[in-house]
């Protein structure tokens, strides 16, 4: 009688092959996600403080984008929240003492930024307030990588604060811009932009990724009621 023996050493060799294949593939994936990472110096906030239009002022603004940064793996500092404030005129003391505003394009360092994908958004300062500058509904994305919702999805979270005007300088326009310097989730009133450059018209206000309109209020419901979320963006400052 022949005994037939089951040759397994090809078979244990071809599942080994696979393990050790699909832990590779695994490992270039998790690396590769790293390195994008850390390559990221742009990104739209994947959520607000959650107090509307208070930030904690331009401080806690520059310290939720560093949060979110560092628990999306990056291993950078500095980040800073792209933000304007307005001057004011403080009488306080009887005497009228003007309290300089703050240009959100002069707390972002030179550049060059990427986002998560480690897609250019601008070489430097001069191109991000430019036409020429990438941010739009495929580059505008979270410190994860994800898209942020835009015009036609729901809900639309396209409005992202900024308080500037379009070349990244505080408003002169009068009345309150930046929801009381960030400090506001009530009165007041804050310039947003649209990341994903599309509006009520083809107006260039409409359209612009930093400056299209004003808020209806300062309250986290008054923000979604224009069509955001108190996002904002942050840029690491080399």
């Amino acid at each position: 009688m022949k005994i037939h023996h089951t040759n397994t050493g090809n078979g244990y060799r071809g599942a080994r092959a696979l393990l050790v294949g699909a832990a590779c593939a695994g490992a270039l994936i998790f690396t590769t996600a790293n390195a994008q990472q850390s390559d990221m110096t742009f990104f739209i906030t994947s959520a607000g403080p959650g107090s509307g239009g208070d930030l904690g002022g331009l401080d806690g603004a520059d310290a939720h984008c560093g949060k979110l940064a560092a628990a999306a793996g990056s291993k950078l500092t500095n980040w800073r929240a792209y933000l304007s404030v307005g001057a004011k005129v403080d009488r306080s003391s009887g005497s009228p003492k003007v309290i300089p505003g703050v240009n959100a394009r002069d707390r972002i360092g030179n550049g060059p930024w990427h986002n998560a994908k480690a897609v250019l958004i601008a070489n430097n300062i001069d191109e991000l307030h430019s036409s020429a500058n990438a941010i739009n509904k495929e580059t505008g994305l979270d410190e994860n990588g994800n898209p942020v919702n835009a015009r036609g999805d729901k809900p639309n979270k396209h409005d992202i604060l900024t308080g500037s005007d379009p070349n990244g300088m505080y408003s002169t326009a009068g009345g309150d811009t930046s929801c009381g310097g960030w400090t506001s989730s009530t009165e007041g009133s804050a310039i947003v932009g649209h990341h994903d450059r599309v509006g009520l018209s083809l107006d260039r206000h409409m359209i612009s990724w930093n400056s299209a309109h004003g808020s209806a209020g300062c309250s986290q419901d008054k923000l979604k009621r224009t069509g955001g979320d108190g996002l904002f963006y942050c840029f690491h400052s080399q």
